[in-house]
């Protein structure tokens, strides 16, 4: 499975693509373009390697990861995959604008497919495993495919840090179990692609982040 790793937004979030090279089979996870320049670089990214978007996979639905979700879902015609956990973060993206102090107008989210833990999802003949590890959100989930060894943690987990958990659905003592028994029971060697920052390894993490 290959994967490329666009930076977007105020926040500096991070979108993925991963897809399969034999097929061209796709998924686009946390669409966070935020103007038509950022969504001209995504497009222009897909139509240069041939690229099938079956799916838009979300992590989590806190707004610097969604910002994109319109656009993408009307340029790709893909269905949105998420945890049912999540829904009312994607309903109430004008009030977490608001909050951030953004003059923005979001409309919610509508989940096509609600995602449950140990769900498999294929691009190609390679599977991806959706992991529910909440803590940053009440429904973040990681997208782990282990033919490829690598994980896209979303806000759970950072290059030597952790995700934030004084956001609505945040608790600190339910995202460390989650990152104890949902990332560190992975092989050691996985490479982790978080959703912001660069990317690690659980080895580096086990090692270095002072908060496991």
């Amino acid at each position: 499975m290959n994967i490329k790793r666009f930076e977007f937004n105020l926040f500096g979030e991070n979108t993925y693509i991963i897809w399969d090279a034999a097929t061209r089979q796709a998924a686009l996870v946390d669409p966070g373009m935020s103007d038509q320049s950022e969504e001209n670089t995504l497009d222009s990214f897909v139509r240069a390697e041939n690229l099938d978007i079956r799916a838009i996979l979300l992590t989590h639905l806190h707004i610097d990861h969604t910002f994109g979700i319109d656009y993408a879902g009307k340029a790709y015609g893909a269905p949105i995959y998420a945890s049912k956990a999540d829904e009312y973060l994607g309903q109430r993206r004008l009030e977490q604008a608001k909050m951030f102090h953004l003059p923005m107008e979001l409309s919610p989210i509508v989940i096509d497919r609600f995602v449950d833990e140990g769900e498999i999802l294929r691009l190609g003949n390679e599977p991806v495993m959706a992991l529910h590890a909440p803590g940053h959100s009440a429904g973040s989930l990681l997208y782990y495919v282990p033919e490829s060894g690598f994980l896209l943690s979303g806000d759970v987990l950072f290059r030597n840090s952790i995700g934030r958990t004084d956001l609505p659905g945040g608790d600190y003592a339910t995202l460390i179990t989650s990152i104890h028994k949902k990332i560190l029971e992975l092989p050691p060697t996985t490479k982790v692609y978080p959703g912001h920052g660069p990317a690690t390894t659980i080895a580096d993490e086990m090692r270095w982040n002072p908060y496991i």
